[in-house]
């Protein structure tokens, strides 16, 4: 192999590399200088904690993600209680037989990673093998923390 072939090779390597670290999660929270204030549920003052008070009860969302074949879309149903998630159940329906494959596997594993989890703290990266359909789980649960945000 000449010299110009691997240095065009180790080039399209490290493009690589950059482009899918543009691809990682990115966690948005309050800090010392931005803090927020809220309202605590239970006696409706406020508070300097920065995190966001949520609603008790079951919130549903769809969320969306790529794969390589196509974009696949999940639905994502939690249950609140005391801003910890409860209860969670995620249907999909999947357009691609891997996509099956792996949806099924993040279906059946979910539950362990999340319930008992405060919702400000939810953010899933790979569950049971699946890391594709997590992005679409955490688009759905931000449209959830949304929705319950009181």
């Amino acid at each position: 192999m000449n010299r110009s072939i691997r240095t065009g090779a180790a080039l399209a390597g490290v493009a690589g590399v950059v482009a899918l670290a543009g691809c990682g999660a990115v966690t948005v929270g309050a800090t010392a200088d931005d803090e927020t204030a809220t309202t605590d549920a239970s006696s409706g003052q406020a508070t300097d904690s920065g995190t966001v008070a949520y609603a008790d009860g079951t919130y549903t969302a769809e969320g969306s993600y790529q794969t390589p074949e196509t974009v696949e879309t999940v639905s994502v149903t939690v249950t609140i209680q005391d801003d910890v998630v409860t209860a969670v159940e995620v249907t999909g329906d999947p357009q691609a037989a891997e996509s099956r494959q792996y949806q099924s596997q993040f279906i059946g594993g979910i539950a362990d990673e999340v319930v008992g989890v405060a919702l400000d703290d939810l953010a899933v990266d790979r569950v049971a093998g699946s890391s594709l359909t997590s992005g679409g789980f955490n688009a759905a649960i931000e449209q959830i923390k949304q929705d319950a945000a009181v």
